[in-house]
């Protein structure tokens, strides 16, 4: 095989993955999303964030990665299943990982047990926190 076409059928798959990222991210921009950072694996190191575009549906929070080949969200997470655990801003090295301004929220999934942070600026913050707050009455934990 002559190494042009080896050169050029790299460069076709690196602008193809580029155009997927490219149109998931503004397509989940366009249909009501914010951007977050999300991570799961919480220490004292700052890292393990991921920047993402999050949206709402009904009683859900959907979260799609920013570099991620999955066509569906990465993570989906429940209303109903929330619990706030803490709030507070970023320490210094996780300023580099999430959007500006941004403010951190630890919280809990009733389901899983899991604990899971998000940082969100603070218009995205307020967004989700009236979200989370509007479930009809009886239909979150601490309502009943």
């Amino acid at each position: 095989m002559d190494i042009t076409v080896v050169v050029g059928a790299v460069l076709l798959l690196v602008t193809v993955v580029l155009v997927w990222f490219t149109v998931r991210r503004l397509r989940a921009l366009r249909s009501g999303g914010v951007h977050a950072a999300l991570r799961t694996r919480l220490d004292d190191s700052g890292k393990g964030w991921h920047l993402g575009v999050g949206r709402y549906q009904g009683d859900e929070f959907v979260w799609f990665r920013v570099l991620s080949l999955r066509p569906g969200p990465d993570r989906v997470i429940s209303r109903s299943a929330l619990e706030i655990a803490d709030r507070r801003d970023p320490s210094g090295p996780e300023l580099y990982s999430m959007p500006p301004s941004s403010h951190v929220l630890r919280f809990r999934e009733a389901g899983s047990g899991a604990d899971v942070e998000i940082a969100m600026g603070p218009d995205a913050l307020t967004g989700f926190l009236s979200w989370l707050e509007s479930a009809p009455p009886g239909r979150l934990p601490w309502a009943s």
